[in-house]
């Protein structure tokens, strides 16, 4: 099939963002002090230049890898600032103390790569990691626990992606993060919200306790935080290394935060222990993995393998349309087109994707359009498939066929954060980070200004399906599955978008939304990315924002049997970045979501009708 003609319109917030992208300077705010630092820059949901693009959640973030970019460093030192800059004013969804994929389009060959941060469970780790006198521990029991911190990725997935394709020292990369946690940022709405929201357990811990609730309550919108312990954790990374971290005083300190959780006394709390000792932090390695690809309507999607299962089901689903011209459907028929493909690749996703050092994954096969071929057929476009779905049998497929009883989807902590940035050479970044559920483990560790993860928590406690293989059980030095899904789309060999987005089991759902929306349904980019949201995890109902509900589609598609659930929550909060036909980049974040987010481009253009047209 030959490759779509992407249209290149600009959407209707698109005039306005170079407006204020041109008015904030394309990038940072003005200079202050650390007494009175300056505000943090506007955030836009879209910006159109040249020079590079940064987007992210937070316009701080974003401003710190377009002064990287405009220092000269390419994607990858920018990826690297604006992610140690997210450690500062987005630390309860990402941080050092967690871990991420990143995928990075290196233009100079043409090679996409990735690098998989992935936190790894202890050496001591057990497939009864989470399981008491025979039965599952409590979620909320689990997760604010020393049991529930994996060994960190993040600090070595910097060190290694600045070394391998980076132009500038870590140490250079971390300064304006280390200046943001000294100097301060304005506390916005999120940020205080997310901290009342996990008030009572942030109590627990005194150094998350004094940190984040000074005077036992939240810092208020408006105010200034600064985190000078955080600052100074920076700065011994940059003069020492990542071994600052993973051995040293710091180590030190994590391990004893790990093995005896600092509860308050008061708290009448019992915090269970982890096993984490010196040696499994000296042993972590960020690993680079061979990416997924598939095509798509002659377009190349790469995206990051087990044991993320981003990539593999995020083009599974797309092999699934590849046959339908989705771009002809009505709204109703592509919605219920688009979550029975989830819903199926789930299905599959939960039966067969774990650790590719402890489970065989079929990846090849279910990267394969015969397969996906074998399990479109169940879509049915007048009615529902009844969920669970069980599993196909990717190594001996069979049209429609299924293989033994479905697993569902385990929860997933959906306070992630991701960015995606580009350079003036053509590099391109996607990178997903996380540190689990918003706050992570709770514990802040003493002295050092950070959260550590409890992403152990999205191994399965038990198996999902007594008596049926799980893929996805603890064990020593394992990562657990992620859903995490950073996603670069080349066209003829070159980059023509990349995407991502947190949010959980439902990143998935949303990158392959944003990609339809772009590629077959004629929207630009940040339309993609605004677009009201479904994830279908093959369940009984998808998981709905109330703005999906209030779509005239949406009781059409439960008349075909979609359950459409009523939680109506917020999902996800993607980022992308798209090269314009006539080189120039277009930066794209959410209009509305966490408050928006922030998309910068180096040097902005004021002339938005030129470059988007075919």
């Amino acid at each position: 099939m030959p490759a779509p003609q992407i249209r290149h319109a600009l959407s209707r917030t698109g005039v306005l963002a170079v407006t204020a992208t041109l008015l904030a300077g394309g990038a940072t705010a003005s200079a202050g002090t650390p007494e009175h630092p300056a505000p943090s820059a506007d955030k836009v949901p879209e910006a159109i230049g040249h020079g590079g693009a940064v987007s992210s959640v937070d316009a701080d973030a974003s401003a710190a890898g377009i002064e990287v970019l405009r220092r000269g460093g390419n994607a990858v030192d920018a990826a690297v600032a604006t992610a140690a800059a997210l450690g500062v004013t987005d630390p309860f969804s990402a941080g050092i103390g967690g871990g991420g994929f990143l995928v990075h389009y290196e233009a100079a060959t043409g090679q996409v790569h990735t690098l998989d941060g992935r936190e790894t469970a202890p050496a001591a780790a057990g497939e009864d990691l989470f399981v008491k006198n025979g039965e599952p521990l409590p979620f909320d029991e689990a997760v604010t626990s020393g049991l529930s911190v994996g060994v960190p990725g993040t600090p070595r997935t910097w060190e290694d992606a600045a070394a391998r394709w980076g132009t500038q020292p870590l140490r250079s990369l971390l300064r304006p993060a280390e200046k943001l946690a000294r100097s301060g940022f304005v506390v916005d709405e999120t940020f205080h919200e997310q901290i009342a929201g996990n008030a009572e357990r942030f109590g627990t811990f005194p150094a998350t306790r004094d940190l984040y609730l000074p005077g036992g309550a939240p810092p208020e919108v408006g105010s200034t935080f600064r985190n000078p312990d955080l600052a100074e954790t920076y700065a011994a990374v940059a003069k020492s290394g990542t071994e600052a971290f993973y051995g040293g005083a710091i180590g030190t300190d994590i391990v004893g935060t790990v093995q005896a959780p600092p509860v308050d006394p008061e708290a009448g709390a019992n915090v269970r222990p982890g096993g984490m000792t010196a040696g499994d932090l000296a042993a972590y390695r960020a690993v680079e993995r061979e990416p997924t690809h598939s095509g798509y309507r002659g377009l190349d999607i790469y995206g990051m393998p087990a044991p993320s299962s981003g990539g593999l089901t995020v083009s599974q689903a797309l092999n699934m349309l590849e046959g339908t011209d989705v771009a002809a459907l009505g709204e109703v028929d592509y919605l219920h087109r688009f979550l029975e493909a989830s819903r199926i690749g789930f299905a599959d996703r939960n039966r067969w994707i774990g650790d590719p050092a402890f489970t065989d994954v079929p990846a090849r096969e279910l990267l394969s359009q015969s397969y996906a071929d074998s399990r479109a057929c169940l879509i049915d476009p007048a009615s529902t498939l009844p969920s669970p779905v069980a599993p196909g049998d990717p190594r001996d497929p069979a049209p429609c066929g299924t293989a033994g009883p479905a697993a569902p989807t385990p929860y997933e902590g959906e306070t992630t954060t991701h960015l995606t940035t580009a350079d003036r050479w053509g590099n391109v970044v996607s990178y997903t980070l996380t540190i689990e559920q918003e706050g992570g483990s709770g514990m802040v560790v003493p002295g050092r200004g950070f959260l550590l993860n409890n992403e152990l928590t999205d191994f399965s406690f038990t198996p999902v399906t007594p008596g049926v293989p799980d893929p996805n059980l603890p064990g020593p030095g394992k990562r657990p599955r992620s859903s995490m899904a950073p996603t670069i789309v080349l066209q003829d060999g070159k980059p023509l978008l990349a995407t991502g987005s947190p949010g959980g089991a439902s990143i998935i759902t949303t990158v392959l939304q944003v990609l339809l929306g772009r590629v077959d349904r004629d929207l630009s980019l940040v339309e993609a990315i605004e677009r009201p949201r479904a994830s279908q995890r093959n369940a009984a109902t998808a998981q709905v924002e109330q703005e999906f509900l209030d779509l005239p589609e949406a009781q059409r598609l439960r008349e075909l049997g979609q359950g459409l659930a009523e939680d109506a929550a917020p999902i996800g909060s993607a980022t992308g970045v798209e090269r314009l036909p006539d080189g120039r980049w277009l930066a794209a974040a959410e209009p509305d979501r966490r408050g928006g987010g922030s998309a910068r481009v180096v040097r902005p253009s004021p002339e938005p009708g030129h470059g988007h047209g075919h």
